[in-house]
């Protein structure tokens, strides 16, 4: 007995089923009734028994028909919901998207684009992670995340890296500091001041340290902390000024803070979509760095490319 059917053959079998002759299941698929006919008597053949009882005035579903039906029809409707699902996957309307990004673009940036995504793409899954620019790009090197969004410095040279904003290093301070009536600082002029740090391994450190001793100065460092929430705190508190970039101006609005640009060199990030070149990138991933390029809806003191 072999049991080697096709989907189509499977297919054959429910239109005889459920029209009830081999003539209306012809004229339902649009065959000729005596290969339907040919296509029936081979599944016979090969699952070794009567699937319909023929007589002069009509055909009958054997009970092992009625039972080899039930498990056709569970194999053609899984068959074809995963095609169903291969061919969204294909037009980019199913899948799955990982991201991986800096806190600040997951709080700011990313919200309005997945929400246009979500519109178009509704049963695509997209998951979202966080963490410091080195474990976005850890996480796109090791394949856990399709897509990164992260500042980045140097361009490293085993990733695909397109930039898609700026935003601008900026100042920040309590209403009442003096630095309130300013309209600029030059990292210089803040280095004067109570410095409270981010941690080492922030961009935003890294960032500020480039431009200070770029200005050929340094911090007068007070208090460090790798939390944005925290640093803001810690200004509003009177403990000193801090130097944030726009797209994180937002996330501190709660500590009530004045900020200013820096200059002197006037320093910019550069905001970048990242992948791993030699990961595949399925159309709804590729749709969703589009939809990053087209998003034009930019936070303070950010400029999209």
């Amino acid at each position: 007995m072999s049991m080697d059917l096709t989907v189509q053959q499977l297919r054959l079998v429910l239109a005889v089923h459920d029209t009830g002759g081999f003539t209306p299941a012809a004229e339902r698929l649009h065959l000729a009734q005596s290969s339907i006919s040919r296509a029936v008597r081979d599944v016979e053949r090969r699952v070794g028994t009567t699937l319909f009882r023929r007589t002069t005035r009509q055909l009958v579903t054997t009970p092992e028909g009625v039972e080899f039906c039930l498990v056709a029809r569970r194999v053609v409707e899984s068959f074809d919901a995963g095609i169903n699902h291969f061919q969204g996957f294909l037009a980019g309307s199913r899948g799955r998207v990982r991201v991986a990004a800096l806190p600040s673009m997951a709080a700011i940036l990313l919200p309005p684009v997945v929400s246009a995504y979500r519109a178009e793409h509704p049963d695509v899954e997209l998951s979202i992670t966080d963490g410091m620019s080195d474990e976005v790009l850890a996480e796109v090197r090791a394949g856990t995340a399709d897509l990164g969004v992260t500042v980045v410095a140097e361009p490293p040279l085993d990733l695909v890296v397109l930039p898609i904003a700026t935003d601008r290093m900026c100042a920040v301070f309590p209403p009442e500091h003096r630095f309130a009536a300013r309209a600029a600082l030059t990292w210089a002029e803040l280095a004067g001041e109570p410095h409270i740090a981010f941690g080492a391994d922030s961009s935003i450190r890294q960032h500020a340290d480039r431009s200070f001793a770029a200005a050929g100065t340094r911090p007068r460092v007070v208090l460090e902390s790798g939390n944005i929430t925290a640093v803001a705190g810690l200004v509003a508190a009177g403990l000193g000024t801090a130097v944030m970039p726009g797209t994180v101006l937002p996330l501190v609005a709660f500590a009530g803070l004045a900020h200013v640009p820096l200059t002197e060199p006037e320093t910019h990030r550069r905001i970048a979509v990242i992948r791993a070149p030699h990961h595949p990138q399925p159309p709804a991933t590729r749709a969703f760095t589009e939809a990053l390029t087209r998003a034009r809806t930019p936070a303070p003191e950010t400029s999209w490319l």
